[in-house]
């Protein structure tokens, strides 16, 4: 690992564990989120997909009842109404064919060829659906300022789009194949959605691009640079065998099926029963790794409220105590200053302190009530083990000044 890629692991590593944790904790508890949230999104999508029935295109007409045919027809007349594809039709999973709409409609199965497909330009191959790719494929190298990368990959990443995509469609229709005349088919309506297709790569080139003293200047300064260009073509072919995840009713007599936005599914290579699968595949692993990003976050969480609550007591105590030690300091400030008032001067001798012989008897102990200490000694008397007085060593409570009138 390079020194920048240590500094920023350390820097990363300083924000995760602020505040003894919390930062983590709070990272982890939003991953627990997200994956309870995609669990309960792809569990509904599994019972959905499970409930639903697995029909051939022939077969539809009898499983549509009386009220999906008249509520697609209502919606149809609407309008507006239709563009909600979940609240229209019946959930249905079909299994067939690709066929191009413009041979059903003519009811000619056999004459397939010409202006109603689309076909890719480098191999010829045709299909329904074509998706032409171009990916700009970048390079990077730290150069004198590598560290400029650095910070922007962590903050933000490459600002720079780096593929760009172009589809044609004709409208396609799925039949039960390899059987002839066809009696009924189904429209896909590809209207709103945004799933994967099952498309099959027929083309792919790598282009590379040659070098400038831009890219040079690029590269010195550490950021990225193109160093080639990849051009994919990827089709959906006739006859290919799909499967399709959606809500069916009939308009004008013809069946049509429409995605549904709350399944991950519309058009798949997969069968039904290898859609339940792969979904509870899935639903498993989300739910048990939100129950352990759960746990997680909450013992993170819970650990760093109690460091930080013991810290606040700690800190709190060591306020209290300092307050305490400068209040007793500032009263013996305050006692030493009067203390210091009382100079040396010229005392006769029956009134001078029995202890220093210097200052004149201020403080008269209690309880006895001998006056025979300046206030100084008796302070010192008084922070004894077993405070007596000098006198009489009578055991002694406190001292008491006694101020001239």
């Amino acid at each position: 690992m390079s020194m920048h890629d240590r500094a920023t692991a350390a820097v990363l590593a300083q924000l995760m564990m602020a505040a003894d944790g919390a930062v983590f904790g709070i990272g982890v508890a939003y991953v627990a989120y997200r994956s309870i949230r995609q669990y309960t999104a792809t569990a509904s999508a599994l019972r959905k997909i499970r409930d639903a029935p697995s029909v051939m295109p022939s077969d539809l007409r009898s499983v549509l009842s009386d009220g999906d045919d008249s509520s697609s027809s209502h919606s149809d007349d609407g309008g507006a109404s239709s563009s909600n594809n979940c609240e229209v039709g019946k959930l249905v999973i079909v299994r067939g064919s690709v066929e191009v709409k413009s041979a059903a409609e003519k009811d000619n199965w056999k004459n397939l060829m010409g202006s109603n497909l689309v076909a890719s330009k480098a191999t010829g191959e045709e299909g329904v659906i074509l998706q032409r790719t171009q990916t700009c494929i970048y390079n990077e190298w730290k150069g004198v300022f590598g560290w400029t990368a650095d910070l922007r990959n962590m903050l933000s990443g490459s600002l720079k789009e780096q593929e760009t995509s172009s589809s044609i469609m004709v409208p396609f229709v799925l039949v039960e194949g390899k059987k002839w005349p066809i009696s009924d088919y189904l429209v896909v309506n590809m209207e709103g959605s945004n799933h994967p297709l099952p498309l099959t790569t027929v083309y792919q080139h790598l282009q590379p691009i040659k070098a400038t003293p831009y890219t040079f200047l690029q590269a010195l300064c550490g950021l990225e640079y193109p160093v080639g260009m990849l051009y994919e073509e990827k089709i959906l072919p006739l006859r290919e065998d799909i499967t399709a995840v959606g809500k069916c009713n009939i308009r004008n007599g013809i069946l049509e099926i429409k995605s549904c936005k709350d399944l991950p599914y519309f058009l798949s290579n997969l069968t039904k029963d290898q859609l339940v699968a792969d979904l509870s595949f899935k639903t498993k692993v989300l739910m048990w790794s939100g129950l352990v990003f759960g746990s997680l976050a909450v013992g993170i969480i819970g650990y760093s409220v109690a460091r930080n609550w013991i810290k606040w007591k700690e800190r709190r105590h060591q306020q209290q105590t300092q307050q305490q030690n400068n209040s007793t300091s500032t009263s013996s400030d305050s006692a030493a200053d009067e203390v210091a008032d009382d100079e040396p001067e010229e005392i006769p001798d029956g009134e001078l302190c029995v202890i220093c012989l210097t200052r004149r008897r201020r403080s008269a102990f209690v309880p006895c009530g001998h006056l025979v200490c300046c206030q100084r000694c008796a302070l010192s008397v008084e922070r004894e083990v077993s405070p007596k007085c000098p006198v009489c060593r009578q055991t002694i409570r406190s001292s008491v000044r006694i101020y001239d009138s």
